[in-house]
């Protein structure tokens, strides 16, 4: 029930677990925790609602597609899950739902709910995690420099100012006399190759002209062609892909997908996202059932993170 839930996150905002409660979802921006300097990118906050109880058919209609069984054995077995969970509550022990959060009743007889930070149910940012930065202690370099410049004596005499000055001017009449000299050549070398491409032309059309007139005039053999063979390689067939990962450099999505293939996985590259993230996938399906079975054995097998990207 838990992986459900959690897949179900991903692409709606509200999960009814019937006769227990919803798991709610919003957008959550970006921010710095400025106490660690941490900085987290954008997330989805999960929340509980017991008010919310009522079958809206969504997760019942999931499961029944998933196992492939009907409508009402899977809400049958649902309502099962649910009436254990509130008595593990109501008898006083906290419930853990992997990946979702932790509930627990609290001395009013409420139901509490603490959300887990170990999944990032948003999409789009996949891939990205959090990370700390050190600050930049500007100030304390500014005062470093300045320190240095009180400590260097700075002699300079007006006639070894006048000298540098005429080495400075010579120096950069040289470079202004260097760069006017390959401007020229590099002026004339373009000139010459312009020439030489013209040249080349005009020969190839008239060796072009007179074989066309040789095999239209005088040879009464057809003329015979080469055979070109060419093999089409079909790539990411399906509109269902596994995705396995995000790389910002393309030899790692490379690396990555060579180490899939020698474990039987029918990785290919996906291409880019919107986020300029090189996307690998473990394979791509036409059908989605197929896709999602694959997706769960990838879950257990090889990891927890892989998900779904379906494209129309």
């Amino acid at each position: 029930m838990e992986f459900y839930i959690g897949q179900l996150l991903y692409r709606y905002n509200c999960v009814v677990m019937p006769d227990f409660g919803a798991f709610l979802s919003h957008r959550k921006s970006a921010y710095i925790q400025k106490s660690s300097k941490t900085f987290y990118p954008p997330s989805k906050q999960i929340s509980f609602n017991e008010q919310l109880s009522s079958n809206d058919g969504l997760l019942v209609s999931y499961i029944a597609s998933y196992e492939n069984k009907s409508y009402e054995k899977a809400l049958e077995e649902v309502l099962i899950i649910s009436k254990e969970w509130n008595k593990k509550i109501k008898s006083g022990n906290k419930l853990l739902i992997d990946s979702v959060g932790s509930l627990w009743v609290n001395k009013e007889g409420r139901i509490q709910f603490q959300p887990s930070n170990n999944l990032n149910f948003l999409p789009s940012s996949f891939g990205l995690s959090s990370f700390v930065s050190t600050p930049v202690n500007r100030e304390i370099y500014k005062e470093e420099v300045e320190a240095l410049e009180e400590n260097i004596p700075f002699i300079i005499t007006p006639e070894l100012r006048k000298k540098q000055s005429y080495r400075s001017l010579t120096k950069y009449a040289a470079v202004v006399f260097l760069a006017f000299s390959t401007g020229l050549t590099a002026y004339h070398f373009y000139n010459q190759s312009l020439y030489n491409k013209a040249i080349v032309k005009q020969e190839a059309q008239i060796l072009v002209s007179k074989n066309i007139q040789e095999a239209t005039f005088f040879n009464s053999k057809p003329l015979e062609l080469p055979v070109l063979e060419l093999t089409v390689i079909k790539k990411n067939v399906g509109n269902h892909h596994i995705i396995a990962g995000a790389f910002r450099i393309k030899e790692n999505a490379d690396k990555k997908i060579e180490q899939l293939r020698s474990k039987g996985y029918n990785a290919a590259y996906l291409g880019m996202n919107d986020y300029g993230l090189h996307q690998v996938t473990y394979g791509s399906f036409e059908e989605p059932e197929e896709a999602l079975l694959m997706l769960r054995e990838v879950k257990e097998k090889e990891s927890p993170d892989a998900w779904m990207l379906s494209v129309k």
